[in-house]
């Protein structure tokens, strides 16, 4: 290993269909990689449910019609090597339809292709596990995908063995750029401290914007969102990395904005488990080193797990749904009555057609506060969202075309409603096997051959030593919103969301830390947790000067299957900025 070697990475993709923009941006600014997170456990249900239809599916589309089919001439001339989980449940094809491709253009490109990941064949020796999180057992019928996370190893093999373009089906979002810094740099699978920081390094990017400025805090301290510019972590094989962004585009890259996505959705953030490493970020130090440039480093990291995640998707019935916007007087209150008489007169026709109840149904008014707990009883103009579930298609169906009669039965001021859609309804259930029962598979053009199993490195939860709590202010003589003392961001993973918050100022931390006690949270956000389970946890990272706030139970049903107006919990920060802090 070279001290002063230097690889860069691009994120060109945070999600299955992001911007088309960062890829040539990417390719401009003359980085080595980029690489293309496009799954989430939605994904891999749609992705499964399309392989199901047609078994040649099963893949982002995009990666051909947007990110990358459009450029492989360019990527052929610069050699920019691609990373991309763009294969999601059926990587194989989607690495033969780009094959096919190359050769067409006459384009001297090898590409690898890593699988092994799809457990759907074997389903029948995981029926009843338990779901980490609410122990609802896994179907034994309906299941769309089934599938492990794989690590970084397999990706750098590709690489080694002359991939210009990998292609993968599901690992973990970070091991698109740990497998090549571990190319690159020659680290080795017990190399703990430096997997740490590479698997930090993806992290970091693997949500595009969201480190260079993209759903920041300050946002009105941003400007270009209209060319924002895409993350570049320019890393060395001490593990050390800069983030930063090209130059000319839109965006912030701060200690602030990186802060805000290192803590997105990491739950412990002393133990952020991936295959090939546990990565500790407590200890983490930002430093400004320029402008847009940021040094990361601190990351330690302990020996990886003996288990690997497993995510399976399954069909769990239908849901309808539409909008409906009523304008005048008491909004709210004409809402409510109109949304519980829909709901009541498509009971009364599954009954006269002999068809089960509705599972579920719930009306969300927009525009009224009820998404954040801040009811307004004058709202004049709300937008109610109906929800309707059921295990048979034709009874939402019939349910959506019905609810068009309030338009001219119902409530005064109803307009025509829009966003009418039935669809299915997706159940995630996670749960853990041990490593050497997952054999990863490489392709690079001759046929899958085996690779090495996944190490267990022997993580022992009990190696972790947790941080002091920060002390407060001795005295409280007034009250300042959060957001005046601190940057937030939130998300979700299941039914867990996950609040990062950054002071501003580090001596400030303690009070943060102290006005933010679980009694506290559980108040402010009640309508979160709407009489369900309640179990708040908070991380500290002095490094940062920061708290991760965990909050199990309150996203129930989780991103696919909740009927609130911010699934993704995206918002919940947001909310958080209000809270009251005591300060001296």
């Amino acid at each position: 290993m070279t001290s002063d070697k230097l690889v860069r990475i691009g994120g060109g993709s945070a999600f299955f269909i992001d911007s088309a923009l960062a890829v040539p941006q990417l390719l401009a600014a003359g980085v080595e990689y980029i690489v293309l997170d496009y799954l989430a456990e939605g994904a891999m249900g749609l992705l499964g449910r399309m392989r199901a239809a047609d078994p040649g599916s099963g893949y982002s589309a995009d990666f051909m019609a947007v990110h990358i089919g459009p450029h492989l001439e360019t990527i052929a001339r610069t050699g920019t090597r691609i990373v991309a989980n763009a294969g999601g449940v059926n990587p194989a094809a989607l690495a033969a339809e780009l094959r096919a491709e190359i050769a067409r253009r006459g384009l001297a490109l090898s590409v690898g292709c890593v699988a092994g990941d799809d457990l759907l064949d074997r389903a029948g020796e995981f029926n009843g596990t338990p779901d980490l999180a609410n122990g609802e057992p896994l179907p034994a019928e309906g299941l769309t995908s089934l599938n492990a996370y794989l690590g970084a190893f397999p990706i750098a093999a590709a690489l080694a063995r002359g991939a210009d373009i990998v292609l993968t089906g599901r690992v973990v979002d970070s091991a698109l750029a740990l497998g090549p810094l571990i190319h690159e740099f020659g680290w080795a699978a017990d190399d703990w401290d430096r997997l740490a920081a590479g698997t930090l390094a993806g992290h970091l990017i693997e949500c595009g914007a969201q480190a260079t400025g993209g759903t920041f805090t300050d946002w009105d301290e941003v400007e270009g969102w209209a060319n924002i510019g895409a993350p570049i972590a320019e890393c060395r094989a001490d593990g050390s990395f800069v983030l930063t962004k090209s130059e000319g585009t839109g965006g912030l890259v701060s200690r602030a904005t990186v802060a805000e996505q290192m803590l997105y959705e990491v739950s412990d953030p002393q133990a952020y488990l991936v295959p090939d490493v546990v990565l500790d970020m407590s200890e983490v130090q930002l430093e400004r080193v320029g402008p847009d440039r940021v040094c990361v480093g601190g990351a330690k990291g302990y020996p990886a797990t003996a288990t690997l995640k497993v995510c399976a998707t399954a069909d769990r019935g239908w849901r309808g749904i539409a909008y409906q916007p009523v304008i005048g007087p008491r909004a709210g209150d004409r809402a409510h009555k109109q949304a519980a008489a829909l709901f009541e007169r498509g009971a009364t026709m599954l009954r006269a057609r002999n068809l089960a109840p509705y599972l579920a149904t719930q009306a969300v008014l927009i525009g009224a506060g009820e998404s954040t707990g801040r009811m307004r009883d004058d709202a004049d103009e709300v937008l109610v969202k109906l929800v309707v579930d059921h295990d048979e298609p034709q009874a939402v169906q019939m349910f959506v075309r019905e609810q068009f009669a309030a338009i001219s039965a119902m409530a005064p001021g109803t307009s025509v409603a829009f966003g009418v859609s039935v669809a299915p309804m997706m159940r995630l259930v996670s749960f853990l096997v041990p490593k050497d029962e997952v054999t990863p598979l490489l392709d690079m053009g001759d046929g899958f051959v085996a690779l090495e199993p996944m190490r267990d490195g022997g993580f022992d939860p009990t190696a972790i030593t947790r941080p002091p709590i920060p002390a407060a202010s001795a005295r409280h003589l007034r009250q300042v919103p959060l957001g005046e003392l601190a940057w937030a961001r939130s998300g979700e993973k299941g039914e867990t969301i996950n609040v990062g918050v950054i002071a501003r100022d580090p001596a400030r931390l303690g009070d943060l830390r102290a006005a933010l006690t679980p009694e506290a949270l559980a108040a402010w956000f009640a309508h979160l947790f709407d009489g369900s389970r309640c179990e708040i946890r908070t991380y500290d990272l002095p490094g940062t000067h920061a708290l991760n706030i965990v909050m199990d139970g309150a996203l129930p049903g989780g991103i696919n299957a909740s009927v609130r107006l911010d699934p993704a919990a995206k918002s919940v920060a947001q909310q958080l900025l209000g809270f009251p802090v005591g300060v001296a």
